[in-house]
């Protein structure tokens, strides 16, 4: 195995990846380098950046250097690790290339890549589903050749895994291409969606990969590295990711932020303090010239990205992932519609996330969408399917949950047990927004009171409320100041005073 998972949060993982050139920490981005000519030489993306890990094009260096070209690492000049694509996104763009399968395989063998890619053929982002199905085909079928044409058992090997936004297809293709010998997995096609900021699609094309694929083999993201993205990829399960976006950016003067993308000859200031951004003004990029624009340009673009991805793992290591991700995914509606996808998998983010918060820190909720992290969705389930009343607590007196915290110091419990104090049946638990019916013996536990929230009193406690009410197997329920079905309604406490025999105060 060349993957070891260190880290979780969410569906996000710290891992180590095991080359022959040493070990890179994931997740982290590989950044395109252009064989031949490059804003930003790629020793710097090593010692200037903290990049050990970087991809180039084998399809490229066949056609400039030809069949005997030199090891890759001398020709880029970087003595990190190196991966090398085929070819495929050639073939995506140009509808062709003037090599085969076999000979991009030997060839990156050749050029000593130490991650090399299969030539597959790229479903793209507008394919029909009769055009999908023929790239899955061909994708497969030149997988289980490449597994052939090997000959260096020291080199890692990447299967993408191919479909597009039809789903049935990527989940076919992520399963047969698992049980192939690959070492990594790249999720083939997302670069016209993404560029389409149609994310929402990018959500459910990542999930259904990852549920599909073996979960010891890292995910790579093809062609995803804008900061603002990257979180909700990783929280996905997205371990490695490659881009140009900081050298392209660049050239057309666009000035990267976690938030978005804005043109520099628009600024006043420069709303960041990296080592380019820190000793200039806003008027220092228009007085340069066009090319050292363009690398200094590239150079706070990648200083951006550095800055997020160390971010993302410290956050995964905090545990607080899902903030990080809520508050990128809040600075555009596309990312947000991606953010709401969420709600579909809640069962995937719960079954990835760890059970232990190591920082136990509070929950932050905002609105429904909040509502679908993993620790709502986790306690909703246990509490229907583990969760058994108290022995003779046989009457059920739902009351609001207060503002207090934990809910057993509120004014309204005193209350509630200093009328009860000679009942021994009354069972008293909270009802609202997120976590549905929390019962007085469980609300200190994290995160029951550990939480903050601008919901206020929502529809989604009904659900969880109304199965409480008919699993658990109480004589009578009351609730206090709402209608509930299987439970009456009380107004006030002043109200059980005069209810006849079950609740009157003996």
């Amino acid at each position: 195995m060349c993957f070891e998972v260190k880290e979780r949060d969410l569906g996000g993982r710290i891992g180590t990846l095991r080359t022959r050139r040493g070990v890179l920490e994931t997740p982290t981005l590989m950044p395109v380098v252009n064989p031949v000519k490059n804003t930003i030489r790629p020793a710097e993306l090593k010692d200037d950046f903290g990049f050990h890990l970087i991809i180039t094009n084998a399809y490229i260096i066949l056609k400039h250097y030809g069949k005997e070209a030199r090891d890759v690492h001398e020709i880029t000049g970087f003595d990190g690790t190196i991966m090398t694509d085929s070819g495929a996104y050639q073939l995506l763009i140009y509808g062709g290339v003037d090599t085969t399968p076999e000979e991009i395989v030997r060839f990156q063998e050749r050029i000593r890549s130490d991650i090399g890619v299969i030539l597959d053929v790229p479903t793209g982002g507008f394919a029909t589903k009769q055009e999908a199905e023929q790239t899955v085909k061909e994708t497969i079928r030149t997988a289980k050749e490449s597994i052939l044409w090997r000959e260096d058992d020291t080199m890692l090997w990447a299967g993408p895994v191919q479909g597009g936004r039809y789903l049935d297809l990527l989940e076919f293709c992520a399963r047969v291409m698992g049980e192939l010998d690959f070492q990594i997995h790249p999720l083939g096609s997302p670069t016209q969606i993404m560029e389409e900021y149609d994310y929402a699609t990018l959500v459910d094309m990542i999930v259904t990969a990852k549920r599909a694929l073996p979960p010891e083999r890292p995910l790579h993201l093809f062609g995803a590295g804008h900061p603002m993205m990257l979180s909700l990829a990783v929280a996905l399960g997205c371990d490695l990711f490659d881009s140009a976006a900081y050298a392209l950016f660049a050239k057309d003067g666009r000035y990267m932020t976690q938030s978005g993308t804005m043109r520099v000859d628009e600024l006043e200031e420069l709303p960041c303090s990296c080592p380019i951004c820190a000793k200039r003004d806003a008027e220092d990029f228009a007085e340069v010239t066009k090319e050292e624009r363009e690398g200094l340009l590239a150079r706070h673009n990648l200083y951006v990205v550095v800055e997020e991805l160390r971010s993302i793992r410290e956050s995964i290591r905090e545990g607080t992932l899902w903030e990080h991700v809520e508050s990128r995914c809040r600075t555009h509606p596309k990312l947000y519609g991606g953010l709401k996808r969420l709600l579909e998998y809640r069962e995937y983010l719960e079954l990835n996330d760890p059970v232990v918060n190591k920082m136990v820190r509070g929950l932050f909720f905002y609105d429904e969408v909040s509502m679908c992290r993993p620790e709502v969705y986790r306690y909703k389930e246990r509490i229907a399917s583990r969760y058994s009343r108290p022995k003779g607590k046989d009457i059920l007196l739902l009351v609001p949950m207060p503002e207090e915290k934990p809910f057993t110091k509120s004014k309204i419990f005193k209350l509630v047990k200093e009328f009860f104090k000679n009942r021994e049946d009354v069972h008293v638990c909270f009802y609202g927004d997120p976590f549905g019916v929390v019962p007085s013996e469980l609300s200190e536990t994290f995160p029951l009171s550990q939480f903050e929230s601008a919901i206020g009193l929502g529809k989604a406690w009904r659900e969880s409320a109304e199965g409480f009410i008919a699993t658990k197997g109480y004589k009578e329920a009351f609730i206090l100041g709402q209608e509930l079905k299987g439970a009456k309604t009380i107004n006030s406490l002043e109200e059980l005073k005069r209810l006849p025999g079950l609740l009157s105060p003996q």
